[in-house]
């Protein structure tokens, strides 16, 4: 087999195999490099204040570099505009968030949405202990301040009271609420009015401000990618392995002509026996 690998067609085939699994392992270490690589801010990145306006618009989604990040925002909480999310948890105890649309100011309209219509963005004000006697959103311009987090995805929950909603999801309460919002929300920090505290972080508004802090998610590693590394290397050994496969092929052809060969010359010989054999009966 080994002449039959030399042939310099097969020699030319193995270097481009050759060539063909290299490229092929250099996108193996690339997906793998993928696995590893940081696309989510830091914590220490993410604690930094700056304004919503500039870190989301309304209807784009929140990207990892800016998930967790602390944002600022001027406006107004619509107080017929309030939920209750139950199930959460707040230093071992279960409770509820409670959720109001913030009207923020400033804030750019998506196409097609009348001028007037305003631009909200759910805001957890707070927790509870218990879904009675609620208290209701400050009125007036505040200046509120807290982490913007990703919107839950909708949960369907029957038996929920009126007004609760099983996760926070900016979809199904801009259908709730009949309003525009960005697809986060944000867990409040700091509501100002006139310079003042007003919110939980008060602690006279009956809310026990949110426990929620930025999660490092660069240490993670994406499984997905490493399955396409692995991929890339069975590619390339299947390069080689076919190359490997068509000179058995050769290997196997050229052997079988040799055996037909053999066998003619064998037939050819039986033949001619047969017929010195007939002349001398004669």
């Amino acid at each position: 087999m080994l002449k039959t690998a030399v042939k310099p067609k097969w020699i030319a085939a193995l270097v481009f195999a050759l060539a063909v699994a290299a490229v092929f392992v250099l996108l193996s270490q690339w997906q793998f490099s993928r696995s590893l690589e940081k696309d989510v801010a830091p914590p220490e990145v993410t604690s930094k204040v700056q304004p919503l306006l500039e870190t989301l618009e309304p209807g784009q989604p929140l990207l990892g570099d800016a998930e967790g990040q602390i944002v600022t925002a001027q406006g107004r909480f619509d107080q017929s505009k309030q939920v209750l999310v139950p199930s959460r948890l707040q230093d071992g105890n279960v409770g509820y968030w409670v959720v109001t649309a913030f009207e923020v100011d400033g804030a750019p309209l998506l196409t097609g949405v009348a001028a007037t219509d305003e631009v909200a963005i759910p805001v957890a004000r707070g927790w509870i202990a218990s879904s009675e006697n609620v208290p209701e959103a400050p009125t007036g311009s505040i200046a509120l301040e807290g982490r913007l987090l990703n919107s839950e995805g909708p949960e369907l929950k029957k038996d929920l009271p009126a007004g609760q909603i099983n996760m926070l999801s900016s979809a199904e309460l801009s259908n709730i609420w009949k309003v525009t919002t960005y697809a986060a929300f944000i867990v409040s920090h700091n509501e100002l009015a006139d310079g003042q505290e007003i919110g939980a972080a008060a602690g006279t508004s009956g809310l026990v401000p949110i426990t929620v802090t930025a999660t490092d998610q660069n240490n993670k590693v994406n499984w997905l990618n490493i399955f396409y590394s692995l991929e890339w290397v069975l590619f390339a050994g299947f390069a080689v392995f076919l190359w490997w496969r068509l000179v058995a092929d050769d290997y196997r052809r050229d052997q079988d002509e040799l055996f037909d060969l053999a066998a003619e010359d064998d037939e050819d010989e039986d033949e001619g026996v047969a017929t010195d054999g007939g002349e001398t009966r004669a």
